[in-house]
């Protein structure tokens, strides 16, 4: 049975639009909005940027993580009004074939990526840390990305694609089995001798 004098939690919000401005992947948005909508529902449903995955909506997987002003934030915490007049980037804004982004070449040559879910946050994250540390160690990535969960790799090829990405980037080169890490595979079984009658 409805309550006919709903309780002010109860009762439906009414906000009005609101214009918002910013700078989206290097183009200037506009976008009309409601106050209590974050970026992440901007991104995904105004301005159809759904390589900004929508995970927990409470700022513990990093699957929603953009830069804003070349810091790497969550986007389902924060509210869409405070990035008026601000850079936001997102997994959108790295470079596709024919000159591709370091990083998007090496998880691709890493095998970072397993099902893709937390790859766009962590393409963020890991974009954040190599333009203020171009040569980070394992201990620094494993840090900057310690807000981005991946439930299918264990990290370590997430790892290994960011060392490669900031090789690339100061024009290192890598053989291609130290990249792939020690291996997975069990090792062959013997042979059977063959059996006499």
């Amino acid at each position: 049975m409805n309550d006919p004098n709903p309780t002010p939690a109860e009762a439906p919000v009414d906000e009005a639009l609101t214009t918002l401005e910013f700078t989206l992947n290097g183009d200037r948005v506009v976008v009309a909005t409601r106050p209590s909508r974050t970026l992440l529902e901007v991104l995904r449903y105004d301005l159809d940027m759904v390589g900004t995955r929508q995970g927990c909506d409470e700022g513990d997987c990093g699957a929603c993580t953009v830069l804003i002003d070349g810091r790497a934030q969550l986007s389902c915490l924060t509210l869409a009004l405070l990035v008026a007049g601000k850079s936001v980037e997102t997994a959108e804004s790295l470079a596709g074939a024919p000159r591709m982004d370091p990083l998007l070449d090496a998880f691709d040559r890493c095998n970072a990526g397993q099902c893709g879910f937390c790859t766009p946050g962590m393409l963020m994250s890991a974009t954040a840390l190599l333009r203020e540390n171009a040569q980070p160690t394992r201990r620094q990535i494993q840090q900057a990305l310690s807000g981005n969960l991946c439930r299918c790799t264990g990290y370590g090829a997430i790892f290994r694609a960011v060392e490669l990405a900031a090789d690339i980037h100061a024009g290192k080169t890598a053989r291609d089995e130290e990249l792939a890490g020690p291996s997975v595979l069990p090792p062959a079984l013997p042979v059977p001798k063959e059996r006499k009658p």
